[in-house]
């Protein structure tokens, strides 16, 4: 079997293999590599300065161009609205919330002690005055009524048995006085006849007055057995009931029982309370229109009927009554609404809309146009409703404001109106 042998080259045999390189190549080479990465170097370096000088110029074109912008804007002259301010001396509708409350309004008690017999009405009847409501069952008042009346007869008749004694006294006086003047009767009798006769005419003065004050006391049950019936004191509707038949009501003036309610509703009373810079322009019996919001498009019209005459002094404002037709029953008290009034001008003012008013640090101010430059005016603002503003001072009829002005306008800025 023959042998296969394999050789491996040596490391010598390797190196001799390659052909060897002098010092002078080796230089030659590292000089070129180095020329090769300084020219990488600046290359990088170059493309990093073009790309920043870009970038400046890109900047610095558009810094010149928002400034070139700005200062177009800046020379500009904006064109602006402008309007006319006029005086106005007509009356402002001035709106106030009120409570709606019955003209009339009472709560009947008990005069009476006893028992219900009767109830004619309940709540929400309608009931015109001297209607009977309730009818109350009193034996007990009725009962000394009859006895009083028994013994004003009694007295009555003791008035004239008085009566018929003091004629009787007065002829004996007359007779006797003849007889002792004429000396058939002694002076002792004459002197007693006559003292009778005066003791008698004072029985019938005590008689008398025994008489008017049982008479008293019988018209005092009576106008109080006439309580057993209780009347409507006005035409209205009942509000509310306490009692029912056979209930029991005492007639104590501190604690007597309730029975009805009832309010007159014909004509309402709406309360308002008038702030202190519009009590100067409201008078008594000036129209008035109230509204409520659940019932829309309708206004009932009223007069200002009358003032408390004095303001409150914790709110500083006056109490006013504003009397409203409501024969329909189409309102009712306790409702809420707004009463408008017109508020009659103590002097002329200014009206500015709100989209001219200006408000900074300073307050609130107009832009005015004069000689075609604006010209900022500080305001003396009397009412504000959101919509206009009223002007007591700082403008002058004929002025021409400037409507939606610039936000940087000031004193003295060029526009075109």
């Amino acid at each position: 079997m023959n042998q296969i042998s394999t050789h491996l080259p040596s490391k010598s045999e390797e190196n001799r293999s390659e052909p060897l390189r002098t010092d002078h190549e080796d230089q030659t080479l590292m000089r070129a590599r180095t020329r090769t990465a300084r020219r990488l170097g600046v290359g990088t370096v170059a493309a990093l300065a073009a790309m920043i000088a870009w970038g400046t110029w890109i900047h610095v074109a558009r810094d010149a161009a928002a400034q070139d912008a700005l200062d177009i804007r800046e020379r500009a002259i904006p064109v602006v609205r402008t309007m006319q301010v006029q005086t106005i001396t007509t009356p402002r509708i001035i709106d106030l919330p009120g409570t709606m409350q019955a003209f009339d309004a009472a709560t009947l008690y008990a005069r009476a002690t006893g028992y219900i017999a009767k109830r004619n009405v309940d709540i929400g009847s309608k009931v015109h005055e001297g209607d009977v409501l309730a009818v109350i069952a009193a034996p007990d008042l009725d009962q000394q009524l009859a006895q009083a009346r028994a013994q004003l007869a009694q007295m009555q008749a003791a008035l004239a048995q008085a009566q018929a004694t003091r004629s009787l006294a007065d002829v004996t006086n007359r007779r006797t006085s003849r007889l002792v003047v004429e000396g058939w009767s002694s002076r002792q009798q004459g002197d007693q006849d006559r003292t009778n006769f005066t003791s008698q005419t004072a029985a019938v003065r005590v008689a008398e007055a025994n008489v008017q004050a049982q008479q008293a006391q019988v018209n005092r049950l009576a106008e109080l057995t006439s309580f057993e019936k209780i009347t409507a004191p006005f035409s209205g509707v009942i509000t509310a009931r306490q009692i029912d038949t056979g209930s029991l009501v005492t007639a104590d003036t501190a604690g007597g029982t309730p029975l009805f309610s009832i309010a007159r509703t014909d004509v309402l009373r709406v309360q308002i309370y008038v702030p202190q810079a519009e009590v100067f322009g409201l008078r008594d019996g000036q129209d008035a229109t109230v509204t409520v919001p659940q019932l829309p498009g309708k206004i009932f019209h009223g007069t200002v009927a009358r003032n408390a005459g004095a303001l409150a002094t914790d709110t500083r404002t006056l109490l006013v009554e504003v009397d409203v037709d409501n024969k329909d029953a189409a309102l009712s008290a306790g409702l809420y609404g707004i009463v408008h009034v017109q508020e009659q001008r103590t002097a002329p003012v200014v009206m500015v809309p709100s989209e001219a008013v200006i408000f900074d640090k300073d307050g609130l101010s107009v832009a005015v146009v004069a000689d075609g430059r604006a010209v900022l005016r500080h305001l003396d603002i009397l009412a504000d409703d959101g919509a206009q503003v009223e002007v007591r001072a700082g403008l002058q009829p004929g002025d021409r404001i400037i409507l939606n002005p610039p936000a940087n306008i000031q004193t003295g800025m060029k526009v075109q109106a």
